[in-house]
């Protein structure tokens, strides 16, 4: 797994063979093969293991979200995981699901895991909106899922875009990384706001 990982994050999934991970791991490609029978079982082992990791930050962090606006909080753990984890975060947030998911050689174990991990972290995010939405402080009127669905997406666009084109739209437009993720946060939030803003949630 750490082999798989390392390979992964440096050289991309795409271009890593299982020879390269059994090289790297020093084992023999048939030793590796009796544990992981495919190089998209170990994605999905390196993936379960970056939504362990954000799943306790997101955790410890919750505690005080209550004092706060409790939806910018979530964002805010979500980019400083980007920040300290970015492998991670490229591993989790740029995963295409595809018919290689239901292939035979992934157990079933592996996939439902990593599919699990992902609805807890995206059923905070929906959770925050539902309870938001019955403390008048979001639009009732927003299917709560769908919105966390495009929440998500735009996080992540935004995320990326403020690691890939950071010295341009800092050289360019003179907004740093960070300013353009808050101003975003602010954007998004505010679009699901009540008139009002309703009491914190």
């Amino acid at each position: 797994m750490d082999a798989a990982e390392k390979l992964f994050f440096t050289k991309g999934f795409d271009r890593s063979t299982m020879d390269d991970v059994a090289a790297v791991a020093h084992f023999s490609k048939r030793t590796v093969y009796a544990y992981f029978p495919s190089k998209e079982q170990l994605n999905f082992e390196v993936m379960i293991r970056g939504y362990r990791l954000l799943i306790t930050m997101l955790k410890k962090e919750e505690q005080i979200w209550e004092k706060g606006n409790r939806l910018e909080r979530m964002a805010n753990t979500l980019y400083t995981f980007s920040q300290k984890y970015p492998e991670y975060f490229a591993a989790i947030f740029s995963y295409e699901n595809s018919d290689n998911d239901f292939r035979d050689d992934i157990p079933d174990q592996s996939r439902n895991e990593c599919y699990t991990l992902g609805e807890e972290v995206f059923g905070m995010l929906t959770g925050i909106i539902r309870d938001g939405q019955a403390a008048r402080r979001y639009k009732n009127d927003l299917d709560p899922v769908k919105t966390a669905l495009v929440l998500w997406s735009c996080m992540a666009g935004v995320f990326n875009t403020s690691r890939v084109k950071a010295s341009y739209i800092q050289n360019t437009h003179h907004i740093s990384p960070d300013d353009l993720v808050s101003y975003a946060f602010q954007m998004m939030i505010h679009s699901i706001k009540t008139e009002n803003g309703g009491p914190t949630a």
